[in-house]
C-alpha cells in the first residue's frame, strides 16, 4: 500500500501485474479509484460549462459525457465525467489525484452561479471485464443487482440496489476499453484488481499523458469539445484551443510500437537521423499484443501514422 493524494492505494497484489492485466481482458476485475461530487442548483449546467469543454445542456436525464477541465492558457486541469441525473443535480467524477485542485476550482466558481457543491466521501469501485469471455463483467455484477444491467447503455446512469445497498448510482463506463460499470459504495470491497487501465487502450493518464501544459488539440482530444461549445467559444482557454484546430499545433500525441527493450516515461523520441523530436509519456510491454507499446508527443511533421522513428533506451 502507498500514499496517494491522501488515500491509501494498493499497488502490488498476490498475482503478477501481467496475470492481473490478462484477468481483466479475459474475465473481470475490480478497481478502486476516483473522486465524486454533486452540483445542485438551477444554474448547475452553466456552472459546469464555465469550467469544462463539454456540452452539459444537450445531455438527457441520466446521460453522462467524458470531458475536460481547461485553464485560461488552454491546458488541461483534469479529465472527468459529468452526468445529468434525474434527481435535480449533476454527478461529477474526476481523478482522486486532482481532488484538491478540482474542488478548489469548483468552489471559486460557485459565487457567480448560485449553486451548491456536495463532495462525496464514498468509495467508487469500477468493475471492468471482457465482453466475449466468461464470466463477463455483466454476469459478475448482475447477481447482486435488482435491475437488469443489460438495459443500462454506455455513458448512462441509474440508481439501483447493489448487493443489498440501496441508492447506488450505477454508470456504464470505465477506463480499460472493456465493458464496465462504476459503483459508488459506502464500504470497501475486496476483489481481483487488474492493471489494464491505459496500457493497451491508448487512454490518457492525467499527469503523464495530459496536464496543465497540454491542450486538447495537442492531445488529440478534440472530440471532447462539444459542437455548440466550439461555436460559443465560451470555455476556459477557447481563444488558444480553437485556433489550433485549423492552424495545427507544434506537437501531437501519437501511439508507438517498438522492438528491443521496452520504452518508458521520459524516453527521448528521435527522428531517423537522430534529432530529438519528442518524448514518451507512457510505455510498457503489451501482455495482449506481445510487443512494446507506448504513447508520447512528437513534432507535428512526424505525427503521421506509419512514420518511422527511433527511441533512446539506456543511451542507445
Amino acid at each position: 500500500m502507498v500514499e496517494f493524494a491522501g488515500w491509501s492505494m494498493p499497488v502490488q497484489y498476490k498475482d503478477s501485474p501481467i496475470n492481473s492485466h490478462m484477468h481483466t481482458r479475459q474475465h473481470s476485475s475490480i478497481f478502486v479509484s476516483l473522486y465524486q461530487s454533486k452540483v445542485h442548483g438551477r444554474d448547475r449546467g452553466k456552472f459546469m460549462e464555465s469550467m469544462i469543454v463539454g456540452d452539459v445542456a444537450e445531455l438527457k436525464d441520466n446521460q453522462g459525457t467524458l470531458t475536460l477541465f481547461t485553464n485560461d492558457k488552454g491546458g488541461i486541469n483534469d479529465d472527468l465525467t459529468v452526468t445529468k441525473t434525474d434527481q435535480g443535480c449533476l454527478y461529477v467524477v474526476s481523478n482522486a489525484g486532482c481532488a484538491d485542485k478540482d474542488s478548489a476550482n469548483m468552489k471559486v466558481s460557485t459565487a457567480d452561479h448560485g449553486v451548491d457543491l456536495e463532495f462525496l466521501g464514498e468509495c467508487l469501485i469500477a468493475v471492468q471485464g471482457k465482453f466475449s469471455y466468461g464470466p463477463s463483467m455483466a454476469q459478475v455484477l448482475q447477481s447482486g443487482l435488482t435491475d437488469d444491467l443489460s438495459k443500462l447503455t454506455i455513458m448512462t446512469s441509474t440508481l439501483a440496489t447493489v448487493f443489498g445497498i440501496q441508492g447506488c448510482r450505477l454508470t456504464r463506463c470505465g477506463y480499460t476499453r472493456e465493458d464496465g460499470v462504476e459503483v459508488p459504495l459506502s464500504l470497501f470491497l475486496t476483489g481481483r484488481t487488474g492493471g489494464a487501465r491505459q496500457s493497451e487502450a491508448g487512454l490518457c493518464l492525467y499527469g503523464n499523458d495530459i496536464d496543465e501544459t497540454t491542450t486538447p488539440v495537442e492531445a488529440t482530444l478534440l472530440w471532447t469539445i462539444g459542437k455548440r461549445r466550439r461555436q460559443a467559444k465560451d470555455f476556459p482557454g477557447a481563444e488558444i484551443i480553437l485556433p489550433q484546430i485549423k492552424a495545427k499545433t507544434a506537437r501531437k500525441r501519437v501511439g508507438l510500437v517498438s522492438s528491443g527493450p521496452p520504452v518508458r516515461q521520459h524516453t527521448p523520441i528521435l527522428s531517423p537521423e537522430g534529432k530529438v523530436i519528442g518524448e514518451v509519456t507512457s510505455g510498457c510491454p503489451s501482455p495482449c499484443l506481445k510487443q512494446n507499446i507506448a504513447m508520447g508527443y512528437v513534432d507535428a511533421p512526424y505525427a503521421k501514422n506509419g512514420t518511422p522513428i527511433q527511441v533512446e533506451v539506456r543511451k542507445k
